[in-house]
């Protein structure tokens, strides 16, 4: 990286506390001197650790009101990455599952770190039918979409080198933008976990509500198996959630990590029923000693070892939780052996391998 000078992350947006937000973290730990750009910024929406530096913002900043939320400015989002001042850069990161990709590069060395391409450009009945978009949300989305599919695949021409998160996804980006691209799987900082000898009666969820997240039917299944469930996020599904949930349900909404960390130490495991592009979460659960059950789609497949680290159940329905609850129970996990797993994926390892890539840019 001799003649690597300066260095810009790019993230689609900044308003939200998610795996990708996660990522950005790995970024700017891994390379402190680099200037971070996204196209919006909600300081209270998404990590603290944002706070402590400066963000450089498109115009689209000056017309947010978080109380809208990202979503409505969906046709300016290329625009506005384009508008972006990048010159003078030797490289530049883009982290993006919708358009951060469109910078403009100019003589810069283009990564770009593809955490999926946009579902919503690409299968977009599956993914307006999981959001359960209102009509007119749908009709204003879908008036759109060719248009930003276009922007989408000029901006995939423009990368240099393409980085994914897991092979799924390296699939699609095969399949949907026919580019070749490298795993990097995203990072946890496992000495931010540790094993708690005394473990508690209770199953947890960890996650964003969401109708694609399917919690509705862990909850289902746990009004029937009537164990303790305790699910920890906020979202806009949380009135209907809570509506079905037995009184053995219990909602926590955010919570620092502090208490994040004693919940997943203490659980007897996680409860995963989503398909995710790679999953943060499990693997913060596994580094603290504790196993997942989890639907044995997507991302998961790379990180949990069936009988080791957890169990998979593969159908997204409540007898199927109900099943795998029940054999979990007659098993026994090794926390020693679960947390030697989440290692594969710490922060060190993740930065190792980055600066690899980058090396070899140059």
């Amino acid at each position: 990286m001799k003649s690597c000078k300066k260095i810009a992350v790019v993230h689609d947006y900044l308003t939200q506390r998610g795996g990708a937000e996660r990522v950005v973290i790995a970024f700017m730990k891994t390379f402190p001197e680099a200037d971070l750009f996204t196209s919006l910024y909600d300081p209270e929406g998404t990590f603290p650790f944002f706070k402590n530096l400066k963000i450089r913002t498109s115009f689209l900043q000056k017309i947010y009101f978080h109380f809208i939320g990202h979503r409505i400015y969906l046709p300016l989002y290329p625009e506005a990455f384009k508008s972006l001042d990048l010159n003078g850069y030797d490289l530049i990161i883009s982290s993006s599952s919708a358009f951060a990709k469109c910078i403009k590069k100019n003589e810069a060395i283009h990564i770009g770190y593809i955490h999926t391409p946009p579902r919503f450009l690409y299968f977009k009945y599956h993914y307006l039918e999981k959001e359960r978009f209102s009509f007119i949300k749908e009709i204003y989305l879908m008036a759109f979409l060719k248009k930003l599919k276009n922007e989408d695949m000029e901006a995939v021409k423009n990368i240099d080198l393409i980085i994914t998160n897991c092979r799924n996804i390296q699939k699609r980006i095969k399949d949907i933008y026919g580019r070749k691209s490298e795993i990097l799987h995203p990072p946890i900082e496992v000495d931010n976990f540790s094993i708690e000898r005394n473990q508690e009666d209770f199953y947890l969820i960890v996650s964003r509500l969401l109708p694609h997240k399917k919690i509705d039917i862990a909850i289902s299944a746990f009004n029937k198996l009537k164990k303790k469930l305790i699910i920890i996020g906020t979202g806009p599904a949380y009135k209907s959630l809570k509506r079905i949930s037995s009184s053995n349900i219990k909602f926590c909404g955010s919570l620092d990590d502090e208490k994040l960390k004693s919940l997943y130490s203490t659980c007897r495991a996680l409860i995963f029923p989503q398909e995710e592009d790679f999953g943060i979460v499990p693997l913060e659960c596994m580094a603290s000693g504790r196993p997942v059950i989890a639907y044995g789609k997507g991302g998961i497949l790379e990180t949990l070892v069936p009988e080791e680290t957890g169990i998979f159940f593969y159908e997204q329905t409540t007898e199927a939780i109900i099943d795998a609850v029940m054999k979990f129970e007659k098993m026994d996990f090794d926390p020693e052996r679960i947390r030697e797993n989440a290692k594969k994926f710490d922060i060190k390892v993740f930065q190792e391998k980055m600066k690899e890539i980058v090396f070899g840019a140059f």
